[in-house]
């Protein structure tokens, strides 16, 4: 089935929740049937690995749509309406700041991996060559760009107000940073490398602006129990959030190697693979929103 279709597809119909063994109302088929796949909103459908994962679970005889969704900004919103069951396509952080916004109680059910963030440059092979004054670009959007801004601190090119957090904007920059701090929309900073000392650019863009992730001069540290918060997650409604079927998806996804296998070629073999229990997530999210809301 086309994207066009399956998107057509699920706005056609509400989308149906429950377990393995849960039945639509009146007579639509089963949740997970091929007449009533699980329909999941990802920002990357033509990733390779999700042609994998649709036949891996349909060897386990659960039918899925991948719905492709053009940015960050519209899977959640899909999912909160009804028009997805779940999706796959951020981090802890993000979810929490969506929750906090909208109101909504949207939930992790399963990890998938932590990309750690780079710095890059095709003017220095090193930040200790940066000379002072230089311009370096970071995403603009709020998750991404207090990442970044830790990336650049801990290579030693700025400082920020207060030692620095998950909270950080460009006007936390102290005057004593060595360089000067841009913005861009998070999908242009790959291509604003021709005009700046350095960028960090999302590991989602990397390879597909080719750019080796090899080649990065800094990138931040995924070991590091804060980076727990950037774990990249499936996530659902909270009414959904003990689903068996949807259980079985994330089990297939973390375990299916030629899934596995293609999500670290994607990545260009920077992803870190990790199956952090739900609970886990939910803590973790808890923590973040806690912090959101404090820091509102």
């Amino acid at each position: 089935m086309s994207i066009a279709k399956k998107i057509a597809a699920v706005f056609a119909a509400t989308a149906l929740v429950g377990g393995l063994s849960a039945c639509a109302s009146g007579d639509e088929a089963e949740l997970g049937s091929e007449a009533n796949p699980v329909t999941i909103g990802v920002v990357g459908a033509s990733d390779p690995y999700w042609a994998e994962y649709e036949k891996a679970t349909e060897a386990e005889g659960i039918f899925v749509d991948i719905i492709d969704f053009s940015d960050y900004n519209q899977p959640n919103p899909a999912l909160t309406a009804g028009e997805l069951d779940i999706n796959q396509f951020q981090h802890i952080i993000y979810l929490a700041q969506h929750n906090v916004a909208s109101g909504d109680d949207l939930v992790p059910i399963g990890a998938t991996a932590i990309y750690p963030l780079g710095l890059y440059s095709t003017n220095y092979d090193s930040v200790d060559d940066i000379e002072d004054g230089e311009k370096v670009a970071v995403p603009n959007d709020a998750s991404n760009q207090a990442r970044a801004l830790l990336v650049l601190q801990s290579a030693g090119l700025i400082e920020l107000k207060d030692g620095g957090s998950i909270f950080s904007t460009v006007a936390d920059i102290q005057d004593s940073s060595r360089v000067e701090v841009i913005e861009a929309d998070a999908s242009f900073t790959a291509t604003s490398l021709a005009d700046v000392a350095a960028a960090v650019v999302n590991n989602d863009f990397v390879t597909k602006a080719g750019i080796d992730p090899d080649s990065a001069i800094a990138v931040d540290d995924p070991s590091d129990p804060a980076a727990q918060a950037y774990i990249n997650i499936f996530a659902a409604r909270a009414v959904d959030k003990n689903s068996e079927l949807f259980a079985k998806l994330v089990d297939i996804y973390q375990t299916t190697k030629a899934v596995q296998d293609g999500v670290l070629e994607v990545s260009g073999g920077s992803a870190i693979l990790v199956d952090t229990p739900a609970a886990e997530l939910e803590k973790a999210l808890a923590k973040v929103e806690a912090d959101v809301k404090a820091n509102s």
